[in-house]
């Protein structure tokens, strides 16, 4: 069984021969199934069981070719490292020039589909009704771009990726392969139902494997090294360029295309508002900062939004030299920047972390009607990206409902409401996502162990190893140490004094004041202590995350303890003044606050987070809590 910790991950594996077997004389969704469940840890839906069924039946005519060679490698359910997507069949061996040869096929058991206007963008039934999905050749190829983005085997052995997707169940009908579509079939040609068809696609894998690779080609995708991932923010200049520095993939692609077009359709009379939401590592930004570079392309009069200093200011850092800070400030705003605004003074408005809007605006918090309000006010078109399970302040009122209130207000407006899924922080793992969930007591998961796997989770006996720990990954300036706030700023008056000082042996210091919300890239702040408002909406390699006493488990449940917050912690502020009118919403909230901090903190590593508890028992929690020895 292949090692989780290579850079790619087969749930099953064989040649030709032995997929085949497999297929005529077992079942094939079970013995799939039986690999998926040994290397996930949990099982899979009925409806994905009865996809793997139909399709891998399906597949098996298309193998049963005798030019296609016996000890071909055959993969089914590849996973992509460091995202949380997987390949549906890949086929390996070597062309007649002896070049190793991968190729990658999605299947569909589509019967119908419609074609829209936007760009990879398709209608079909799925589920209990029709949807707007990706075109099969777009998800192939995209998913091929990943494989090759993420896996360092595919550029240091030499190995070719060819993507295509058949849908045998599917009649030419000139709607998949409509012109409108070219582009992406001729980056994955489209193989559907019919004998004709079939012969081709033959072809297609004839040509690119004549001989056999006995799954060694399979072995070097499983072994190859991860490639280091792309930030966003260092990733900036080139998108402001014009370049593509991300490929967008599945849902992601679906929200680009239905903002643009809400964008392009939205009018004084009719106004548009598009609500989004996702976790952490989504890809919300990256959504927004590509529809701001395409939006200013096609001429539309458009603002990227966020309440947040710290993103802004990192990514203007970054920018240093491609534009100049005049434009980086008309184009990068505040969310309380709109108080004034007249209406429909801009075409479109890009909400990031929309979680943490505040109703009032200004130092003092008394300016302006309320941020919502205001911000679809301003705009033909407003889209909302947000996560409210990052929401880690009382002031933060950016919920979906507040803001879907908002907008059916407006007269005229057209409200529509998307969500993502695939993540790319944390190495991908939804079930880390989850696990976390369970295990802070935000929800209730089916992930109440964290099953070993791509994302390196630690748990530490004292802050000094911590804190060794991630400064020996800060290779690249991408690992840090965060903190709850739970120790005052002393530092702040007294230069000398240190902040966090746990036991007789570990002092430091909160994040640099000289550097202020660029404190998660200044090189000497590995050194220093960062808490949530210099590391929200912004990603590293690594994080090391100190939790303080205000949250603790006891008798296997989580609780908070709000007075053990720091006395300069803004985040609570009116819980005092709430908690004498509603206690218990007052507690609630702060309960939700705290616990969503650490969740905010705990999924800004991309390739992990280590955690040191100052309360021994909440250590032991999370160890206990842990599939593996840690």
């Amino acid at each position: 069984m292949p090692s989780l910790q290579g850079g790619a991950v087969i749930v099953y594996e064989a040649d030709k021969r032995q997929f085949l077997f497999d297929n005529d004389h077992r079942d094939i969704e079970e013995v799939v199934l039986d690999r998926f469940v040994r290397v996930t840890g949990h099982p899979v839906g009925r409806a994905e069981l009865l996809s793997w069924r139909h399709s891998l039946a399906s597949f098996a005519r298309v193998l049963r070719d005798e030019d296609l060679p016996q000890d071909m490698g055959v993969a089914v359910e590849l996973h992509i490292p460091q995202s949380s997507k997987r390949i549906d069949v890949t086929l390996t061996g070597f062309d007649h020039e002896g070049v190793k040869q991968a190729v990658i096929i999605e299947l569909k058991q589509w019967e119908h589909a419609a074609a829209t206007p936007k760009d990879a963008i398709v209608l079909t039934y799925l589920g209990h009704g029709e949807r707007e999905v990706v075109h099969p050749s777009y998800q192939a190829w995209s998913y091929a771009t990943l494989l090759r983005d993420f896996n360092e085997a595919v550029h240091s052995r030499d190995i070719a990726i060819s993507p295509c997707a058949y849908l045998n169940n599917y009649r030419r009908d000139g709607v998949l392969d409509a012109p409108h579509y070219a582009e992406h079939l001729a980056r994955a040609p489209l193989f559907l139902k019919g004998e004709g068809e079939l012969k081709d696609l033959r072809g297609f894998i004839k040509h690119r494997v004549r001989r056999g690779d006995g799954g060694a080609v399979l072995h070097e995708l499983v072994n190859g090294r991860m490639r280091p991932s792309k930030a966003l923010a260092d990733s900036l200049s080139l998108m402001l360029r014009g370049n593509p520095a991300f490929v967008l993939i599945d849902e992601q692609k679906q929200v680009y295309e239905a903002a643009l077009a809400a964008a392009r359709e939205a009018t004084d009379e009719r106004p548009r508002v598009l609500i989004v939401e996702g976790g952490p590592g989504t890809g919300k930004t990256v959504l927004a900062i590509n529809l701001l570079v395409a939006l200013i392309e096609a001429g539309l009069n458009t603002r990227y939004v966020s309440k947040n200093a710290a993103p802004r200011r990192v990514y203007e850092s970054r920018l240093a030299g491609t534009i100049k800070r005049t434009r980086f400030a008309e184009l990068f705003k505040s969310s309380g920047a709109f108080v004034d605004a007249a209406p429909n003074a801009f075409d479109v408005l890009l909400v990031d972390e929309a979680h943490r809007l505040n109703e009032k605006s200004g130092l003092y918090g008394n300016l302006g009607e309320h941020q919502v309000k205001e911000l679809i006010r301003a705009a033909r078109c407003t889209v909302f990206f947000l996560d409210e399970d990052q929401r880690v302040a009382l002031q933060d009122v950016g919920t979906r409902q507040l803001i879907g209130d908002f907008a059916r207000d407006r007269p005229g407006v057209q409200l529509g409401e998307m969500a993502l899924a695939s993540q790319f922080r944390c190495s991908g793992s939804d079930g880390y996502i989850a696990w976390l969930d369970h295990v802070l007591g935000i929800r209730e998961t089916a992930n109440p162990t964290l099953d070993a796997g791509d994302f390196d989770f630690r748990v530490f006996d004292t802050p000094q190893e911590l804190h060794a720990a991630i400064a020996a990954r800060n290779t690249h300036n991408k690992a840090r140490v965060v903190a709850g706030y739970c120790w005052p700023w002393l530092s702040r008056n007294d230069p000398a004094a240190h902040d966090i000082v746990i036991g007789d042996d570990y002092r430091r210091r909160w994040n640099l004041d000289k550097d202020g919300a660029l404190w998660i890239i200044a090189p000497d702040s590995i050194d220093e202590v960062g808490c949530i408002h210099t590391c929200q909406g912004l990603e590293l390699d690594y994080v090391g995350v100190i939790i303080g006493p205000d949250l603790v488990a006891r008798d296997g449940q989580v609780l908070t303890h709000p007075a053990a917050r720091a006395p300069q912690d803004r985040t609570l502020r009116g819980y005092r003044r709430l908690a004498r009118d509603e206690p218990l919403a007052a507690r609630a909230q702060a309960d939700l606050i705290i616990k969503n901090t650490y969740r905010t903190l705990m999924t800004r590593g991309m390739k992990g987070c280590f955690v040191y508890c100052t309360d021994e028992t909440t250590r032991e929690y999370l160890r206990q809590r842990l599939g593996s020895p840690n």
